[in-house]
């Protein structure tokens, strides 16, 4: 089967996975936010472990990590699909390199969520070791995806 875009619409697709990005990485640090609540919930006590319950942190940072999950492996396969229609290839690099290693990551620290929940710490100590390091990998893939957005530009 042949796809054939327009061809006033195919640049325009190089810019869907870095907006998308920019997005998922700010939902990044707020699911990371979430995260300490729940961490905090977990070791507070009284009055205050009250109050932390009634925000249901957990809950929202299970929803929040499932739709990133989702969202960043779609992210991650839109932005190949879109670098090789428009090049009719995929550029072999850092970026699509970190970014496939990010989507294994995300997919491996989702996995732990039924450990966690019964209450196995090495999975929960698994889970902040690999989102910690994939939300300082997400920090670097947008500042190398702005440079691949100038590149692109440039072209245009």
């Amino acid at each position: 089967m042949n796809l054939e875009i327009p061809a006033e619409i195919k640049p325009w697709l190089n810019f869907i996975h870095p907006i998308l990005m920019w997005v998922l990485l700010g939902v990044s640090i707020y699911a990371l936010y979430l995260g300490v609540q729940v961490r905090r919930t977990r070791y507070a006590e009284g009055e205050v472990k009250k109050e932390l319950i009634r925000g249901g942190y957990t809950v929202k940072h299970y929803q929040v990590g499932s739709l990133l999950l989702a969202l960043m492996i779609l992210g991650a396969i839109g932005g190949m699909g879109a670098t090789y229609i428009n090049n009719n290839k995929l550029f072999f690099g850092p970026h699509l390199l970190i970014g496939l290693g990010m989507t294994g990551m995300i997919a491996i620290s989702a996995s732990l969520s039924p450990f966690m929940q019964k209450g196995h710490n090495w999975a929960r100590y698994t889970h902040i070791i690999l989102n910690s390091a994939l939300l300082a990998l997400f920090s670097w893939q947008a500042v190398s995806g702005v440079q691949i957005i100038q590149n692109i530009l440039k072209k245009m």
